[in-house]
């Protein structure tokens, strides 16, 4: 490391500030101002000299991080970007999304704040468009295969990334209007904005990655007309299929999955008009379910101009500090606070809901109840039965596999125990030639989980078309199998 004793002279961690909640809620940008440079420079320069950097193991893609913080506080810019660039196509959208796994592995995070991995990882990137350090990659051999990529979220992208670069002729297909899958649909503005992803399609158009949107795969595109057209076929659905709660009530109108409500937000953003669209304006929000999606519904129904919100979680409020069962350098059990959180609402543990209430056919409220864990089993506590006003519940439980029909079931392939795709350790699936990238094979996950599993799967699909390949797989054929 340039500065060995960085991390002794800079004890603070230091972060971009949030631009104030009052004038963040009027719009749909970003939250994070800008952040400076000298002062990223010394945070990078907190990167230990520590012999066995854990970062590489908490990070899915196996990112280079002790590498680029020195180029970084070096001032070598266009060096990091190669070292970044070198294990993840995309730093723009994991360092704005990612949770950070390889910040919970900081050997410094032990007993001091962890380096600004994700900060300096996401600067590196902006710079490097800035001062046009992100070109095309065109590749130098043609193999004379064709691919067809299925799917055009993180996982789709970066496997049709990487097997446009390896010569192979790439069709991406999206049966939404717009490329971009959950980044553009499910995440919202103020999260990530959505002109990061238009330019890194730019670059891969140059590439040569065709982009083939509003095609619904099995019913446009027939299942005998893909095997006839392509070598190969890389499967990056996703895991889209909403958990429900079926429990009384639940036939009342105003009762939606988060992902109905979510993209039709975006929509208005991108300046369509939505016919119909659910909103939360004016109205009493409960939203089902503790996690990232719902805080993102919980940002957009405050940007929309909810009277209040209520954010359901039955699980127990977790430790303020890294609980015991989740030691370093695991990702720790402990209270967050999402920007979302931070801008309104109420956030409610330990509840579980029993019951909607209606009137008129539409939702007004719901029956709910305190719980406790009782030998690893959730139990209602007696006595603490409460109703609330609602006439807009969202339920953001999280996702339970891909959907079938005509796609998954007329192509032939086999489902695991949980509903995914089954998948062999090299990210092929019972059918030949037909391989699983993202959350449709592994379950729903994280973002720098998708990216790594489609340049998995591009290295897989590269073998399996031409004998052998040089293209990188982040994810041992081990860890497929023990998922």
């Amino acid at each position: 490391m340039a500065d060995t004793r960085g991390f002794l002279k800079h004890t603070e961690r230091e972060l971009p500030e949030r631009r104030p909640v009052e004038l963040r809620l009027l719009d749909w940008k970003e939250v994070y101002t800008d952040f400076d440079k000298d002062t990223l420079r010394t945070q990078a320069s907190r990167c230990m000299d520590c012999g066995v950097p854990f970062c590489h193991n908490g990070c899915p893609l196996g990112n280079l991080i002790p590498e680029w913080n020195d180029l970084v506080y070096r001032d070598r810019w266009h060096e990091g970007i190669e070292r970044l660039h070198a294990t993840n196509n995309f730093p723009e959208f994991t360092g704005r999304l990612c949770p950070a796994p390889c910040e919970s592995s900081c050997v410094l995070g032990i007993n001091q704040p962890a380096v600004t991995i994700k900060q300096v990882e996401v600067e590196l990137i902006e710079n490097a468009f800035e001062t046009t350090g992100v070109e095309p990659v065109p590749p130098t051999v043609r193999t004379g295969k064709s691919v067809a990529v299925v799917g055009s979220g993180p996982a789709g992208l970066a496997a049709a990334q990487q097997l446009t670069r390896a010569g192979h002729a790439v069709t991406l297909f999206e049966r939404a209007d717009r490329i971009g899958g959950l980044l553009r649909y499910g995440i919202p503005e103020f999260k990530m904005e959505k002109h990061y992803i238009d330019r890194r399609l730019k670059q891969m158009e140059a590439e040569g990655t065709v982009f083939r949107p509003g095609v619904n795969v099995g019913v446009d595109v027939t299942v005998e007309q893909l095997r006839d057209e392509f070598d190969a076929v890389i499967l990056a659905v996703g895991s889209t299929i909403g958990r429900d709660l079926p429990i009384p009530g639940r036939e009342l109108d105003g009762i939606h999955q988060a992902m109905e409500f979510l993209p039709q937000a975006n929509r208005v953003q991108f300046g369509e008009t939505v016919e119909g669209q659910i909103t939360a304006k004016g109205k009493k929000v409960v939203i089902i379910g503790g996690g990232d999606t719902g805080a993102d519904c919980l940002g957009t129904s405050l940007r929309q101009g909810a009277e209040i919100v209520h954010q359901f979680e039955i699980m127990p409020r977790p430790p303020g500090e890294r609980a015991a069962s989740t030691p370093w350098p695991t990702y720790p059990l402990m209270y967050r606070v999402s920007s979302a959180h931070e801008e309104g609402g109420e956030r409610v543990f330990s509840v579980n809901t029993e019951e909607f209430l209606g009137s008129d056919g539409k939702v007004a409220g719901l029956r709910a109840h305190e719980v406790k864990m009782v030998n690893g089993r959730f139990e209602k506590v007696e006595g603490s039965d409460f109703d609330l006003e609602a006439d807009l519940v969202l339920l953001a439980m999280g996702f339970v596999g891909p959907e079938r029909g005509d796609l998954l079931d007329k192509l032939g392939v086999e489902y695991d125990g949980r509903g995914n795709v089954k998948r062999d350790d090299d990210f092929s699936s019972t059918v030949p030639g037909v391989f699983v990238a993202g959350d449709a094979g592994r379950g729903q996950s994280l973002i720098v989980w998708a990216i790594a599993e489609g340049r998995s799967a591009a290295a897989a699909a590269d073998r399996y078309l031409t004998g052998s390949t040089d293209l990188p797989s982040p994810i041992v054929p081990t860890q497929v199998a023990q998922r």
